[in-house]
């Protein structure tokens, strides 16, 4: 590694000039050079992990569309594709603007509209930050479409992702991590604490997907009129597993990638993410397999996402024995927590709510409980200050947005519709077309 360092050090040195009117160029000093290697590095780790997290957009195509049924897997991989593709232009239009621009107030951000910030001669770095944090407000999107699976009008649904994209999650990031470029946020500014977005991302996600699922209503046939709960599996478990290793995979530019920063830093937060997610699989297993008699595949792979989830709040702030302990939890905790949603009627296909905004709201909790610096009283009502917030904010916008394109545009496809199935009615299109795929 020092040789390494000392040969970027030489070229750095020798090919990095500075130029003063028309004087002849001079070589740069050792800490000009030193800087200018970290600079270059920053970039290419930041870049590295924002194509870590837009990866794990096939991830969440893979997981959704196993999860569901085989009738609906090319309106699931429609969303996933328009997640990202109309996610890109609002947040670039509207969002990072909301989210990072300069604010008077820490409520949101007022400048940087349309990359506004990026001028052809200055710094090169709000295109970098701009690329990582698109890739989040995607994820942020993407989550909301799998609790709403299989029974969502697809105008309802752009709809729905461009606020998401452009005005949902970017006020509530503004609040906790606007800072990080041109702004403030009133939260942050108390001392709340989630490095990645187990809050931010995850359970602002879960939440607009818990006032989604109850606008929607259940599919049909999931809940019966005598109490019964009909299981409606997914079609291919196999695809749902190999999305759950894609996202897990992605989560070491999601959580690593957060500190924008190549060095040393991030060789915990690797090993506290791998750590979460191994434990909260295994525990949503145990559970799982107490609770049924077997150990259930899909409660398992939930509980992976859940100990990812969980830990993406405190990646950077809590040792590793720490980690293991929060993962444990999500795993158990997104078991019950599917269990109960069901029980309550509120059907969600991919036990998104249960993994991203139940898990997430116990990671953030547990970035302040397990804190390597010490906890406190005070550190721990900042955390739930902000789990609140964003419970507030999040649940109540998207339940208003939810209704509103209800009654004008439609969120619900037919029961015709839904019963045939939404890629034939949605898209005139099988993800199957050799095979005969069954309705209820």
């Amino acid at each position: 590694m020092k040789a390494m360092l000392t040969v970027l050090t030489i070229m750095g040195l020798w090919a990095g000039r500075a130029w003063a009117g028309d004087e002849a160029p001079t070589a740069l000093s050792n800490k000009e050079a030193i800087d200018l290697v970290q600079t270059h590095a920053n970039y290419l780790w930041t870049l590295i992990a924002a194509a870590l997290v837009f990866f794990m957009q096939a991830g969440f195509a893979m997981v959704e569309a196993g999860f569901t049924r085989a009738k609906n897997a090319v309106n699931i991989l429609m969303k996933n594709l328009m997640d990202f593709s109309m996610g890109s232009l609002i947040y670039w239009a509207i969002g990072f603007g909301l989210m990072f621009g300069a604010s008077a107030t820490g409520w949101f951000g007022t400048s940087g509209f349309f990359l506004a910030d990026f001028s052809p001669d200055g710094d090169p770095w709000v295109l970098a930050f701009w690329m990582f944090q698109a890739v989040f407000a995607a994820t942020a999107a993407t989550i909301v479409s799998g609790a709403m699976a299989e029974r969502t009008k697809f105008t309802g649904y752009m709809l729905y992702s461009i606020f998401v994209c452009g005005l949902i999650y970017p006020i509530f990031g503004s609040w906790a991590w606007g800072s990080l470029h041109e702004g403030s946020g009133w939260l942050e500014g108390l001392g709340f604490i989630d490095f990645a977005g187990s809050t931010v991302v995850h359970s602002v996600g879960g939440w607009a997907a818990l006032a989604g699922a109850i606008v929607l209503g259940p599919r049909l046939g999931k809940y019966q009129s005598d109490g019964r709960i009909r299981p409606i599996p997914g079609h291919n478990m196999p695809l749902a597993a190999l999305g759950v290793f894609i996202l897990w995979l992605g989560w070491f530019g999601f959580n690593p990638g957060s500190t924008t920063t190549a060095d040393k830093s991030i060789a915990m937060i690797f090993v506290n993410t791998n750590l979460a997610a191994a434990t909260g699989a295994v525990f949503a297993l145990l559970t799982s397999w107490f609770k049924f008699g077997k150990p259930e595949v899909s409660m398992s792979l939930n509980g992976a996402l859940a100990g990812l989830v969980g830990i993406t709040a405190g990646c950077a702030n809590v040792s590793p024995a720490s980690a293991v302990i929060i993962g444990a939890v999500a795993g158990v905790l997104v078991v019950f927590s599917v269990l109960f949603l069901d029980r309550i009627r509120i059907d969600d296909p991919v036990g998104a709510v249960s993994v991203h905004g139940v898990c997430g709201a116990w990671g953030t909790l547990a970035a302040g409980i397990f804190n390597i610096g010490g906890t406190s009283a005070k550190i721990i009502g900042v955390q739930l200050l902000g789990i609140g917030a964003c419970f507030v904010w999040t649940f109540a916008t998207a339940l208003i947005m939810f209704k509103l394109i209800d009654k004008t545009v439609g969120l619900r496809v037919s029961p015709e519709e839904e019963t045939e199935g939404l890629d034939s009615m949605e898209h005139a299109g099988s993800a199957y077309p050799d095979f005969e795929v069954s309705s209820i």
